[in-house]
């Protein structure tokens, strides 16, 4: 009896049928494909925003004349800066900028009104941390139109004709400083961040791949017949890792210095010791993260999507490729709650700005507090699979 070799739509539907029952046993791989697209369109819809404005700005009044003020209020309407805070010294500015805690310093000195009325070439001083060229350019092409429009309804009459000396433009002059990247050259904000993304995709997926195939290949049986506590095990399973994610910062530092000349060193034997601490902290977390994936996949197809449904939001919010003062308060507040985007502040602080474990010390307690978190819940859930 000659077999049928031609189509049979029969049993085209009985093998698609059986394939949709074995999508709907598998929830975790059918709720990535429909919570997938949802989340990277809410970010790239929402969240992502190329021209950051209401960036926060500290300002440095020494003159409080009428000229000043007005000043300062152009600046707080042209959409792009918000002051929120106003520093009592040089100093107290410095620090705000250097910390991040503000994207712009802004100094008005204390003869501001008297140079402008005179037209004896008045200046504010405009500090920005330029460590993320793509978060002031916006900004910084702004201020080239302050000078023509902040002083327009007080210089009238005599006082703006003496205000406008020959040769001159514009009653005052904005000089404006880019700090840490004064070239605002990409790289240098790129390549120290690639760090946390690098170690994030490797380590996180390498650990929860690993941990999973044993889980496949019943080698785990073996292991958790042996007298090992699961915390003897979660140290001797991640510690090889550790020794990769250290090789790995070494290469890529290495790499960054010799190919792209980022600056390294500014804060001395301190700097080094802040990235130290925040470079094992990160490993450790990331690993930790891993081992928790996991003991929750059930397979190897599992962990991947898992631990890329982690990656992309820490590449996305982050602040690695787009600003992250430029995202929403809501977006601002999940990416706050992503361990690379303290990773990424303590890396380029202490390369770029040369910051000091004091100076870090809040991002590194977020990351010492994932660490812990993160741990904990991996092995309570570890021992669960050991009963």
């Amino acid at each position: 009896m000659s077999a049928d070799r031609g189509l049979s739509l029969n049993r085209i539907l009985a093998v698609l049928t059986k394939e949709f029952i074995q999508l709907t046993r598998d929830r975790l791989t059918y709720a990535m494909i429909l919570v997938m697209p949802i989340v990277q369109l809410l970010l790239f819809g929402y969240a992502i925003n190329t021209d950051p404005r209401d960036l926060p700005t500290a300002v440095l009044v020494q003159d409080h004349g009428p000229m000043a003020r007005s000043t300062l209020s152009a600046l707080a309407h042209n959409g792009y800066f918000k002051i929120v805070r106003e520093a009592a010294s040089p100093e107290e500015l410095d620090q705000a900028i250097a910390r991040g805690e503000v994207q712009f310093a802004v100094t008005i000195p204390a003869d501001f009104t008297r140079r402008v009325v005179r037209g004896d070439d008045a200046q504010i001083l405009v500090e920005a941390d330029a460590s993320d060229p793509a978060a002031t350019g916006g900004a910084i092409a702004a201020l080239a139109n302050l000078p023509n429009t902040a002083l327009s309804r007080e210089l009238v009459g005599a006082a703006s004709t003496s205000s406008r000396m020959e040769g001159e433009t514009a009653p005052f002059e904005v000089v404006i400083h880019r700090r840490y990247n004064p070239e605002a050259i990409t790289a240098y904000n790129i390549v120290p961040g690639l760090l946390g993304v690098v170690l994030s995709l490797t380590l996180v997926m390498m650990t929860s791949l690993g941990m999973t195939r044993e889980y496949e290949r019943g080698t785990m049986e073996s292991l958790l017949a042996t007298p090992a506590r699961p915390i003897e095990v979660m140290i001797g399973k991640l510690a090889p890792y550790v020794v990769v994610g250290l090789i790995q910062t070494v290469v890529i530092l290495v790499l960054a210095r010799v190919l792209f000349s980022v600056p390294m060193g500014a804060g001395g034997l301190e700097g080094w010791c802040a990235l130290a601490l925040g470079v094992v902290l990160f490993i450790l977390g990331s690993l930790s993260l891993g081992f928790l994936i996991s003991t929750v996949a059930r397979n190897q197809l599992q962990a991947v999507q898992m631990s890329f449904f982690y990656i992309l939001p820490s590449i996305l919010l982050s602040g690695f490729m787009f600003p992250f003062r430029g995202m929403p308060s809501w977006a601002q507040g999940l990416g706050n709650l992503i361990p690379v985007t303290h990773f990424l502040r303590i890396v380029r602080g202490s390369l770029l700005k040369g910051l000091s474990l004091l100076d870090l010390w809040t991002s590194l307690l977020a990351l010492a507090v994932f660490v812990v978190v993160i741990a904990a819940a991996a092995m309570s859930r570890y021992r669960r699979t050991l009963d």
